[in-house]
């Protein structure tokens, strides 16, 4: 865990910055030896961002499954997509 002053951001931005990106952790500042403010280099920031928005969506899934919600077998899925496919492919109009 790294820890620093908030003073550190504006003495040494480039020093803070290039520790986030070397570590790929964020940099905690602290103001009057409180935490204030958390530093992340965007790329971190960006795989962090997708790594939640994906947990909600699994966690959606799962809640949906435990209260009962059925979903398709790879293989039914399957099967619907082929089917779709094969109607595209014979040329006939289906509403979907």
């Amino acid at each position: 865990m790294n820890i620093k002053p908030s003073a550190a951001i504006r003495q040494n931005y480039n020093e803070i910055a290039e520790l986030c990106r070397s570590t790929k952790e964020p940099v905690y500042l602290t103001k009057n030896g409180e935490g204030d403010l958390v530093v992340i280099d965007l790329e971190t920031f960006v795989r962090r961002e997708k790594m939640l928005k994906l947990r909600e969506e699994l966690l959606a899934v799962e809640e949906e499954r435990l209260a009962g919600r059925r979903g398709c077998t790879p293989d039914e899925l399957e099967a619907y997509l082929d089917g779709i496919l094969n109607e595209v492919d014979y040329g006939k109009d289906t509403a979907i």
